[in-house]
């Protein structure tokens, strides 16, 4: 059987129910709460066979683990998407898609992580890569803050990073990391090519080996007294500017 995950919030347990119903085994909701929310929420669930468990907040309090669940929590199987960087890049082949893919070294905070895994989802991202060492799992604030995402875009997390990154050369994936020295802005680059954006936590920002093994490296034009953006917020500058490019194409 597959690992046990907790869900908390609305759109976390509304995004699993509609994508992978059976993978929920269990669903607890505040016993108080009986608004509109709630109740479709709860009809959603009865009508993919799932239980449904009216209990006291605390008890909620107690699954959720110190994530904020708004009176819904779920406790599901994990929901297996693609597990490998080739199976990714092989069903795109398949389809005839332009890979389009998120690479983040480093970024260890659960907002963080989930929100990137929002945009990445807004921006069609094929999937996101990260190492097993330096990187957070998808644990329930993750799948909170992502909104659903995290159930529709593949996280997968490698044991060797640069390694996986020279893989996805061989198979022609461009890589563009961002850089605050770089020469080059964002704006300079063909992102119609497939690519991927390599991304480090802020603060540090990408690891050495990491860097080198970019193909290119690009800025974020930075206009006022900021000197750096949170790494979810230039994944989606940069991301958007992908689809910028493709879509006017």
């Amino acid at each position: 059987m597959s690992a046990q995950q907790v869900l908390a919030g609305f759109h976390a347990v509304t995004a699993r129910l509609r994508h992978a119903p059976s993978s929920v085994r269990q669903l607890y909701v505040e016993a108080s709460r009986r608004d509109k929310r709630m109740q479709a929420l709860t009809e959603l669930a009865q009508a993919a066979g799932v239980a449904v468990h009216p209990v006291p907040s605390d008890r909620l309090d107690g699954l959720a683990r110190g994530t904020r669940h708004q009176g819904v929590v779920a406790l599901a199987e994990e929901n297996k998407l693609a597990v490998d960087v080739d199976e990714v890049l092989d069903t795109l082949e398949d389809q005839n898609q332009i890979p389009l893919l998120l690479i983040l070294d480093g970024v260890t905070d659960p907002h963080n992580l989930g929100a990137c895994l929002r945009t990445a989802d807004a921006a069609g991202v094929n999937a996101v890569i990260a190492p097993r060492d330096r990187a957070v799992g998808l644990n329930a604030t993750v799948q909170r803050v992502a909104s659903g995402a995290a159930d529709t875009v593949p996280y997968i997390m490698v044991t060797n990073l640069a390694r996986t990154m020279r893989h996805l050369k061989d198979r022609d994936i461009w890589l563009v990391g961002t850089d605050d020295q770089a020469e080059g802005s964002l704006h300079s680059i063909d992102a119609r090519r497939p690519m991927a954006w390599v991304m480090g936590a802020e603060g540090e920002g990408m690891r050495r080996l990491t860097r080198e093994t970019c193909d290119e490296l690009v800025t974020i034009p930075m206009l006022g007294s900021v000197e750096s953006l949170n790494v979810s917020v230039a994944s989606a500058v940069c991301l958007y500017e992908t689809v910028r490019q493709r879509h006017s194409a």
